[in-house]
């Protein structure tokens, strides 16, 4: 199957939930479409209010066959819509091959996996028609597995997971070593990374890829990658043709600057990140933002590229230096602040992917992501681009924090942020170029009691909040 035949993403399309009978579908649907910014559909309950039935009745005075003619009609109906929803089906529905080719032409689909012991804990005592005998129920739950599976192009068990996959987004301890089967389609791959990185990781990822692998290519370490000169080196480096594949292997700067390559080199050929450092697994790597910095500004210059995949390997950051890990901390950190959370690597990473399904294209919510970056940015800018991201995203937090008033102990205590030594005025006319500017004046993400929230302020009160925090 090559890369363009698949169903990579829900990107736009429909995100259908199949799975057994008390899989926790509904819930799931409810919750996920409240995250990414959708409808939520419940097949069944849509059924039931149009025959003004319940499933339970419909089965005992019709018949299953009547109802999988119904089922199948509504599903064809619901997939037809626009825009794209969360659709919960019935455990039953992928039975029916009308309801099998509507999932592959409209949908993106996840197995909500569960385990018969749970489900049969969830359904039993229920009115549901296939649960009122055990032994029925456990032999329908073995027969169903293989056309669930046939019918599925991600699994899941939490609301997380199916962000992640819907997404296209694969978590797993170990994932590198399987990088040829998590790399979509059949064609050649570009491999591009840093030194260091292909030093550390470059045997695993080369032996993974196999025959696919075509060529590599280093690029400089952080921010210096991210120039002109060097994507254009790539440009003229790259032998893929349309089903080719780049492969960014390291951290933010690199997946910038590689997937931008990708988005360019024959007006976009697909790419797959594989973020080596914390920063890129819980931040830079997700959502298809690629750019390269100017002498003006951080990242002035970019496109939007949806990767074919994320691979996020959480075992790439044993070797990652201290250093780095408390750059990527500050993301996360600002993660959790618009969250309200506490998040682990996999939730930040749902986090974000879930506002990146919600606008991909960074018109609305996704701008919450820039909390304390309208400041960050300018004080790369002014330092050159030798400050690095995750300090200057600490200090940038502080001033969203103090203008939206709020407490700023969850940064003072984990990241200890300390004011830079950089040119005031260079550092000012940086921010005043910032793509969030309207007019004269300047809009910043702030929180507030209810969360994140956009808001223009001042330009003398964001000079002064600035001017905090340069010594």
């Amino acid at each position: 199957m090559g890369l363009k035949d698949q169903r990579l993403n829900a990107l736009d399309r429909h995100l259908a939930l199949i799975g057994f009978m008390g899989a926790g579908k509904t819930t799931l649907a409810e919750t996920v479409a409240a995250r990414i910014g959708r409808r939520a559909v419940d097949a069944d309950r849509l059924l039931e209010g149009r025959a003004q039935i319940s499933i339970g009745a419909f089965f005992a005075q019709r018949g299953e066959t009547e109802f999988r003619v119904a089922e199948a009609s509504l599903a064809r109906e619901t997939f037809r819509q626009s825009p794209p929803a969360v659709v919960a089906l019935g455990g039953g529905a992928v039975k029916t091959p009308e309801v099998q080719t509507a999932l592959r032409r409209y949908a993106f689909t996840v197995l909500v996996d569960v385990d018969v012991d749970t489900a049969w804990e969830r359904s039993k005592g229920t009115d549901r028609p296939n649960a009122q005998d055990e032994v029925v129920f456990r032999r329908l739950y073995e027969e169903r597995q293989p056309l669930y599976r046939g019918a599925a192009d991600a699994v899941a068990n939490d609301a997380d997971g199916v962000i992640l996959a819907a997404a296209g987004i694969h978590h797993e301890i170990g994932a590198l070593e399987r990088l040829g089967e998590l790399v979509p389609g059949d064609g050649p791959v570009a491999l591009v990374a840093d030194s260091t990185v292909m030093g550390i990781y470059g045997p695993m990822a080369q032996t993974a890829l196999g025959d696919r692998l075509q060529s590599e290519h280093e690029l400089p370490a952080g921010e210096a990658a991210k120039h002109l000169h060097v994507v254009e080196r790539l440009w003229s480096e790259f032998r893929l043709d349309r089903g080719g594949t780049v492969v960014a292997l390291g951290g933010g700067a690199l997946t910038d600057a590689a997937g931008l390559a990708a988005a360019m080199y024959l007006r976009g050929v697909p790419w797959v990140v594989v973020p080596t450092t914390l920063v890129g697994q819980v931040d830079a790597g997700i959502g298809g933002k690629t750019a390269i910095d100017i002498p003006q500004g951080k990242n002035l210059v970019g496109a939007f590229h949806w990767p074919a995949r994320v691979v996020i390997d959480e075992a790439l950051l044993a070797t990652l230096p201290e250093r780095e890990r408390r750059q990527g901390e500050a993301e996360r950190i600002k993660t959790e602040l618009l969250a309200g959370r506490p998040l682990d690597v996999r939730a930040a990473a749902a986090y974000k992917a879930a506002l990146c399904l919600r606008d991909p294209y960074d018109r609305g919510d996704r701008q919450w992501l820039n909390l304390g970056h309208t400041f960050a940015h300018a004080l790369e800018a002014a330092a050159d681009f030798d400050l690095p991201h995750g300090e200057a995203v600490a200090l940038g937090l502080l001033a969203a924090l103090r203008l939206s008033g709020r407490d700023t102990a969850p940064v003072t205590e984990a990241l200890d942020p300390q004011a830079v030594k950089v040119d005031r005025d260079r550092a000012w006319e940086a921010l005043q170029r910032d793509k969030k500017r309207t007019g004269d004046d300047i809009n910043l993400v702030l929180l507030g009691d209810d969360g994140p929230y956009l808001e223009a302020r001042s330009p003398d009160e964001v000079r002064a909040a600035l001017d905090t925090l340069i010594r």
